[in-house]
């Protein structure tokens, strides 16, 4: 019990690299009692699960309530699909964030067929009374909001090292649990069908193992498909940028002096909506295609070295390392906030804070000072992990999307014939079957169409465009 609650730093150079805070980001009110300490029940008698109160379900059951208004796209595919069962004798194992509308996704998975285990992919991210909702309908969840990283490798190994199931599907967020599983367990590929994977970081995970010949199954690459970049990326962080910053900082962003690290369809999400509330923006960024379309759109493209020391936000969207060092945390000035929207908490180097001449100091939940010898503060928000799912919620609607097309891939690989895949990286392909080809198409026209009739004529235009985009078949 010591051991899981101990400070020292995983070996480990997955998305999970942090050294923990003294405090937990476990609201104090909350039980401290490790979930891995108690024996809970759901009202079916099973305790194959591991959440924070199996109790909260009911509390879970209205959120995934309310999150499924706005999933037109997953419950049209539900309906459309869950009497063919595609998904029947599929055996997912899942490693995303824990959310009511990652809940709907799952729930949707059941319906058509599958049988599911469940753990986080970020040890913040979690709302535990969704986690007791889907335990209590016996999907086997293992995941709490505050896990320790030695909680959050235990939680995926019991999803994965369990006697009498093997997966036969894996849906990752990140990459960690096609890792552990390589790492650990092998022999569970020679039934794996494939690999559904969400992220920019768990995505080039997947390239790294193709390119080293090290892939041993097909993998679906849903971070590029069209229908979760363009959406998913873009919209869905330029509403929850804001909503995280709000809610941990109460910040005023008129006048303010915001730097963005990188110009993808997340960047630009973040410095629209930035800039639309009278901020001063710079981005950063290495590829010279985005570098253009930032100045295009009025922004002024910097060097990071030449802005540190005047302005008061700093955002990160890459994906890559130690995008801010330690040399820049020093020649920031005092009440900055450093913040990261990528999936992976070493865009930041947090690492490098904790040495003796810096003192941490808790605020809030996610919120920690960091203070210099001199006396300087830096606010540094959810130890440098995803900002908007660890400090507060994203937009529903466009989850649909991303979740929708997450479906429709392992739908595809499940049910893909010997042969149509090999060992390697793929979008979604065009040729599937015809009711599930349409859902999406479906979702868009009652999603825009029936809620505003008029516009009909111009979505027709636009579902033929999309739907030739959606399913192109690329091979990395």
């Amino acid at each position: 019990k010591t051991g899981r609650r101990s400070l020292s730093r995983s070996i480990s150079q997955s998305s999970t690299d942090s050294y923990s805070s003294a405090a937990s980001y476990t609201d104090s009110s909350d039980d401290e009692t490790s979930p891995r300490d108690k024996t809970q029940i759901n009202s079916k008698g099973s305790s194959d699960f591991c959440v924070k109160n199996i109790k909260q379900n009911e509390f879970g059951r209205r959120e995934i309530e309310i999150a499924e208004q706005d999933m037109s796209a997953l419950i049209s595919l539900r309906k459309r699909a869950q009497s063919e069962k595609p998904l029947a004798g599929a055996k997912i194992v899942g490693c995303t964030h824990i959310t009511a509308q990652t809940a709907v996704l799952i729930e949707t998975l059941v319906a058509l067929g599958a049988q599911c285990r469940w753990t986080a992919c970020n040890i913040y991210s979690t709302q535990n009374e969704v986690a007791a909702a889907l335990s209590e309908t016996g999907v086997a969840v293992f995941a709490w909001k505050g896990e320790s990283e030695d909680d959050f490798w235990w939680c995926i190994d019991r999803c994965v090292n369990t006697e009498g199931w093997q997966p036969n599907m894996i849906l990752d967020d990140g990459g960690d649990l096609t890792h552990w599983v390589y790492k650990k367990y092998p022999n569970v590929f020679k039934k794996i069908r494939g690999i559904v994977e969400e992220s920019v970081t768990g995505v080039h995970r997947l390239y790294q193992l193709s390119k080293a010949g090290k892939l041993c199954v097909p993998a679906m690459n849903v971070n590029d498909s069209v229908t979760k970049q363009k959406f998913d990326n873009l919209y869905c962080c330029r509403e929850s940028i804001l909503d995280g910053l709000k809610r941990t900082t109460d910040v005023m962003f008129g006048g303010k002096q915001v730097v963005i690290c990188g110009y993808g369809e997340v960047g630009k999400g973040c410095c629209a909506a930035l800039k639309a509330l009278g901020a001063i923006v710079y981005v950063t960024e290495i590829d010279p295609i985005c570098a253009l379309q930032a100045c295009m759109d009025g922004f002024r493209v910097v060097k990071l070295n030449e802005v540190i020391r005047q302005v008061d936000i700093i955002i990160t969207c890459t994906g890559n390392k130690n995008v801010v060092t330690r040399d820049q945390l020093d020649r920031m000035k005092n009440g900055s906030i450093v913040c990261n929207m990528g999936h992976s908490n070493t865009e930041i180097d947090v690492a490098s804070l904790r040495t003796p001449e810096l003192t941490w100091e808790r605020v809030r939940s996610q919120v920690d000072h960091v203070i210099w010898p001199d006396g300087k503060r830096v606010i540094l928000l959810a130890e440098g992990r995803l900002l908007n799912l660890s400090c507060s919620t994203v937009p529903t609607f466009v989850l649909s999307i991303t979740a929708t097309t997450q479906a429709l891939a392992l739908i595809e690989l499940y049910n893909a014939p010997e042969g149509r895949y090999k060992q390697d990286v793929y979008l979604l392909p065009k040729k599937m079957g015809e009711d599930i080809n349409t859902a999406l198409v479906s979702f868009i026209r009652s999603s825009f169409c029936d809620r505003n009739p008029s516009s009909s004529a111009h979505i027709d235009v636009l579902l033929c465009c999309l739907s030739e985009l959606c399913f192109e078949t690329q091979e990395v």
